[in-house]
């Protein structure tokens, strides 16, 4: 999109665009883009939710209001997750194990979860005739293990030479949370996105490995990873639900 934005702009139509990977939209240069922190497939953040996609077209049109370029503004908030009835509207007929606290075991508790839900993936992809998965370009249990080694002291580098560290492991998240989704929507019960996001977040391993590995990228010396850990990689809405139902919450 970026380079048609270009081509566009030299027969002189204006045009703006939505980001979902920045590192690559600055590598681009399109003439006016705004980068979003949201997950791949939900460049407006999130369904059912008019007034926050108001708000992110609105940013976006904003764009033209800058006559020349490269412009590359980034979106303020996270996309809205609301975990209030979402227990009540979910029953997942995969039943997960409770994830281990040490860093090993979580690693190994995420790739059984990947395991048991492969057979609702592959129904996903096999429904939909399509799937989100792959921006890594690494087989999903190869994803997982590039996002489990930030929880060791020597993270693994990156899978192809020409990505940075951030961007490696934005990938292979990616990748992750979009198997995690499709394999949970091909499962009866015509779930909503808000019951998904819930059980993703407060019951999968592969949640907590996400947790994790935001605290290393906040702790790494790496810029590329610094944006992971601050705004990319779990969503502030989740992370602030989570601190709410915490054990040790008074």
């Amino acid at each position: 999109m970026g380079a048609l934005g270009h081509y566009l702009e030299r027969e002189g139509v204006p045009t703006a665009q939505i980001s979902l990977i920045r590192e690559q939209t600055a590598a681009i240069k399109p003439p006016r883009a705004l980068w979003v922190p949201f997950m791949l497939g939900r460049p407006f953040g999130a369904p059912d939710e008019p007034e926050f996609q108001r708000k992110v077209l609105r940013a976006l049109l904003s764009l033209f209001e800058r006559t020349s370029g490269p412009v590359l503004e980034d979106f303020p908030e996270d996309a809205p997750v609301t975990t209030g009835d979402a227990e009540t509207n979910f029953a997942c007929p995969v039943s997960f194990a409770k994830a281990a606290r040490d860093d090993d075991d979580l690693a190994a508790a995420m790739q059984r979860e990947i395991a048991q839900l492969a057979p609702w993936y592959d129904l996903a992809r096999k429904r939909r005739e399509r799937t989100t998965v792959g921006i890594s370009g690494l087989c999903i249990e190869d994803a997982a293990n590039h996002a489990a080694s930030y929880l060791t002291e020597k993270p693994a580098a990156p899978y192809a030479a020409h990505l940075s560290p951030g961007v490696a492991l934005k990938r292979a998240c990616d990748d992750l949370k979009a198997y995690y989704y499709e394999a949970v929507a091909a499962q009866p019960g015509n779930l909503d996105s808000k019951s998904i996001d819930h059980w993703f977040w407060h019951e999968t391993a592969a949640a907590k490995v996400f947790l994790a590995v935001q605290q290393a990228c906040l702790k790494s010396s790496e810029p590329s990873l610094q944006p992971l850990g601050k705004i990319s990689l779990v969503p502030r809405a989740v992370q602030h639900a989570l601190e709410e139902t915490s054990p040790g919450k008074p």
